[in-house]
């Protein structure tokens, strides 16, 4: 009987001491006093800047595809070449062209003949309509084939692909590829809560990384109408000049866009910390001389300034900013200047 007493109380030891270790840690923890110092936070008047990646685009895009068939007899142009509205580029082969040119040639005789005799009322209008309307139809495909044989540039570009050789067979396929350059536009998604404040005609900046340090001008051309429910953002089409095409189609770029003042908290960067493994951000204030743990959500950053958000948080309470990584919640604090 005194074994079994003797191994119950070997077996409970480890119990005692773990807890006698427990509360004395818990006792160290409750005297450990650490010297931090505050600073009382201060509502600041910020201009709210919004900074949204994208990609370049060429303003206009034109397909060169002509809308007649057959072999293409000459392509004026190579990729790269810059083009001017109304330049030729294309020309197709011209078989049909040709004989509907013969065809107009009789169709305008036979139109100026009945006319001449429906003057004197020789023949009938019925014959006349007849003959007109044959003239006007010749006329038109005249005209639509002499544009799709002999096909210009209907936008100032330059030439971004070319799919064909002289004297292949067209069946399709764009032959060209016309890009606007002089002026790019981009796309962006704006988060729903700045729907207000985003109107046409805005300025923004747009910087590449091809071009550290500089940044280029565009303004919003479009609102797009609608939110998607899905991100609940909406889409705006900016333009951006380019007349020395520094920049190109395709390029990553980032856009600046002001949209207003606001009174936020300010807080030195450095006194915001991160729950380790999680993006969970927080601060320590000074309450009553305990440190009190607060969770932040980050705004905009200013320097050495970020914007922070906590419903914990009003001005004037006593923000640690330097000793904070030593802190937990509850520990004493001892201010010092």
């Amino acid at each position: 009987m005194k074994a079994i007493v003797k191994l119950v109380l070997l077996g409970s030891l480890p119990l005692i001491m773990s807890a006698c270790g427990s509360k004395a840690e818990e006792a160290v923890e409750a005297e450990r006093v650490e010297n931090v110092k505050v600073t009382a936070l201060k509502e600041r008047t910020v201009t709210r800047e919004l900074k949204l990646s994208t990609t370049l685009e060429g303003y206009e895009t034109v397909n060169v595809s002509p809308s007649v068939t057959g072999t293409i007899e000459k392509i004026m142009v190579e990729v790269g070449d810059r083009v001017k509205a109304g330049q030729l580029l294309v020309r197709m082969d011209q078989t049909q062209l040709n004989t509907t040119r013969l065809t107009m040639n009789n169709v305008a005789l036979e139109y100026e003949r009945v006319k001449l005799l429906r003057e004197t009322e020789t023949v009938t209008q019925q014959a006349y309509d007849q003959a007109k309307m044959a003239y006007d139809q010749t006329r038109e495909n005249l005209a639509f084939l002499e544009a799709n044989t002999f096909y210009k540039a209907p936008i100032g570009g330059v030439i971004s692909a070319r799919n064909y050789e002289d004297g292949e067979l067209y069946s399709g396929t764009p032959i060209l590829v016309l890009t606007q350059t002089h002026q790019l536009k981009a796309l962006i998604s704006i988060p729903e809560r700045y729907v207000p404040q985003i109107k046409e005609g805005m300025s923004l900046q747009v910087e590449s990384d091809v071009y550290p340090g500089e940044t280029f001008p565009a303004s919003i051309e479009i609102v797009y109408p609608t939110i998607d429910p899905g991100t609940h953002t909406f889409m705006a089409k900016v333009k951006i000049p380019n007349a020395d095409n520094r920049l190109r189609p395709g390029m990553f770029v980032r856009t600046h866009l002001q949209v207003g003042e606001a009174t936020a908290l300010m807080v030195p960067y450095q006194a915001v910390l991160k729950l380790t493994g999680s993006n969970e951000r927080y601060v320590f204030v000074h309450e009553q001389g305990a440190a009190k743990r607060v969770r932040v959500t980050l705004g905009q950053r200013f320097d050495s300034l970020i914007e922070v958000e906590s419903d914990e948080l009003q001005p004037g309470d006593e923000l640690v900013t330097v000793g904070q990584a030593r802190l937990v919640d509850g520990v004493k604090l001892n201010v010092i200047q």
